[in-house]
């Protein structure tokens, strides 16, 4: 388990878009309740089986939401980043976790109790939606994966990947952070070397410019949504 910390203060919670928008007194007593932790690179915040008895929203560093079978093989279903949360689903419907959320980076975490957070939710309309405007976001991401792996082939499905993974900087899309060809296989269900050769073959064609750790998409890559 990550290692926890006593008081948070208002100013920390007012940059959480979570709460970014809650009045200065329910910001305060929000503060008392929640905890901040911190974990290494490696930890497991929570696996697949537990009973989920916390939300956790993302302050900074990376975390991947993976499952695994009994011989080991690790699909990964997505990586959250600054902003996101995670054990909502679970203390929704009392079931244990699906899935383990495991830190690939150090990260800075935000952690609320299941009766603070449904007491929460009851007296706060901005954070039941918030919760909500996160469920359907994975319900949408899980919608595009679905299509991607019975529509696309291994190409499009790279494509299609580096495309969500991106974000815009000076009018270019870019893959700012490190995505280790192994994640990308086990992201799209697709073997290590394949994605090596795909990855290869896109560069070849111009459809990606690498620099460095980061990947710079051309609009030759963009597919139709």
């Amino acid at each position: 388990m990550p290692a926890m910390s006593a008081t948070v203060s208002t100013a920390v919670l007012k940059n959480v878009p979570m709460f970014a928008s809650f009045p200065d007194e329910p910001l305060r007593v929000l503060s008392t309740v929640v905890t901040r932790r911190s974990a290494t690179r490696g930890t497991t915040i929570m696996a697949a089986g537990d009973q989920v008895d916390s939300l956790y929203i993302v302050i900074s560093g990376r975390l991947k939401v993976m499952m695994s079978d009994a011989e080991g093989k690790e699909v990964i279903l997505s990586i959250l980043g600054s902003g996101e949360f995670f054990g909502e689903m679970g203390l929704i419907d009392d079931s244990p976790r699906s899935a383990s959320v495991v830190a690939i980076e150090t990260c800075e975490l935000l952690c609320v109790n299941k009766r603070d957070f449904n007491r929460c939710l009851a007296e706060n309309f901005d954070m039941a939606m918030a919760v909500m405007r996160g469920l359907v976001k994975r319900l949408r991401e899980a919608d595009r994966k679905i299509n991607s792996l019975a529509l696309l082939d291994v190409y499009g499905r790279v494509a299609r990947l580096l495309i969500d993974m991106s974000e815009d900087v000076d009018g270019q899309k870019i893959v700012t952070k490190r995505l280790p060809k192994q994640d990308i296989a086990k992201m799209i269900g697709a073997s290590r070397e394949m994605v090596s050769r795909v990855m290869k073959d896109l560069q070849l064609g111009g459809f990606i410019e690498m620099r460095g750790s980061t990947i710079v998409l051309r609009e030759s890559i963009l597919l139709p949504e």
